[in-house]
């Protein structure tokens, strides 16, 4: 049976952070810090935190980053997981490594990928990730959709006068692989060390949507997914992902994380409220002990949005 929280949002998702060791530098991201290797979370441990997860009613796990496929044993974990039994495993990364490793990670479980690719413009993407890998980065697409992780998902995050002019050109390199692509407007965190950054390049997506919704041949609402609208053009798919100011992010979030540091976070907007579950876990706790620390962080669980609550 599901857990719900106090506000009857059913845990379905928990997104574990593997890692904030990455290949590329993204101007916009905001991790704090490097955990160093020999920290990071084994996958045995990984594999029990999923096991827990499961038996309070989680039925989807995605792994992330950092950069999850720089770890050298992101096979064994996703065969882990994958063992348990969820209804879906998916994994998010830069797209850089999946040509070598797609058709492995398809062997060992996985079942999706959603790939973070916001340019198509060597140049732009150069200016992003500091890294001339962009064409790793596309071959890996085209891999993975070929390997069968379907639907590949590609994340472009939309910055005006960056790439907002590149929407249609992405778009369609989605529909020539198989892909689908997901618009996402830039968030705002109390980790962002340049608010300022936001008003530069926040690209409001309001105006794109309301074109979107005109031309598509189907509009389908995903109601667990934020309320979030994905549109059918041309035999393609588009998707917006609008967190910022958006209170039905929070109203129907259904999502718990865990940290590269080994702790459940119950909101990705607040840092102030984690539990910590790591060193329970390596002191020995059992599994039932490891199940109320999951609860307490889901206690813990309120809207970030006061409208919400």
């Amino acid at each position: 049976m599901t857990v719900t929280d106090n506000y009857q949002r059913p845990i379905i998702s928990l997104r574990i952070s593997i890692t904030n060791r990455c290949n590329v530098n993204c101007f916009y991201c905001h991790h704090d810090g490097i955990l160093p290797q020999k920290y990071e979370m084994t996958p045995d441990e990984i594999h029990r935190i999923a096991q827990v997860a499961h038996s309070i009613g989680v039925r989807k796990i995605r792994l992330s980053g950092g950069e999850p496929l720089i770890r050298d044993d992101i096979k064994e974990i996703v065969s882990k997981i994958s063992s348990i039994g969820f209804k879906d495993v998916s994994i998010t990364t830069n797209g850089t490594y999946l040509t070598r490793y797609a058709d492995e990670l398809v062997e060992s479980g996985l079942n999706r990928v959603n790939v973070s690719l916001d340019t198509l413009n060597p140049e732009i993407y150069r200016f992003i990730t500091k890294k001339n890998y962009l064409q790793k980065a596309k071959d890996g697409i085209i891999h993975a959709a070929k390997a069968g992780l379907y639907p590949v998902k590609v994340n472009m995050v939309v910055m005006k006068g960056l790439n907002h002019d590149e929407i249609w050109d992405m778009f369609k390199f989605c529909q020539e692989n198989d892909a689908v692509l997901q618009l996402i407007e830039l968030l705002k965190t109390d980790n962002c060390p340049d608010n300022g950054f936001i008003d530069d390049y926040h690209y409001k997506m309001d105006d794109l949507e309301e074109k979107l919704a005109n031309m598509a041949d189907k509009v389908k609402t995903r109601r667990f997914m934020q309320d979030r609208k994905k549109y059918f053009v041309d035999g393609g798919e588009i998707e917006i992902v609008k967190p910022m100011d958006n209170t039905q992010f929070c109203k129907n979030c259904t999502r718990i994380r865990i940290t590269p540091e080994g702790k459940l976070k119950p909101c990705l907007l607040r840092n102030d409220n984690l539990v910590n579950f790591i060193k329970p876990m390596r002191e020995g706790k059992s599994n039932e002990e490891l199940k109320k620390l999951f609860l307490e962080a889901i206690n813990n669980r309120e809207p970030f949005y006061e409208q919400c609550r």
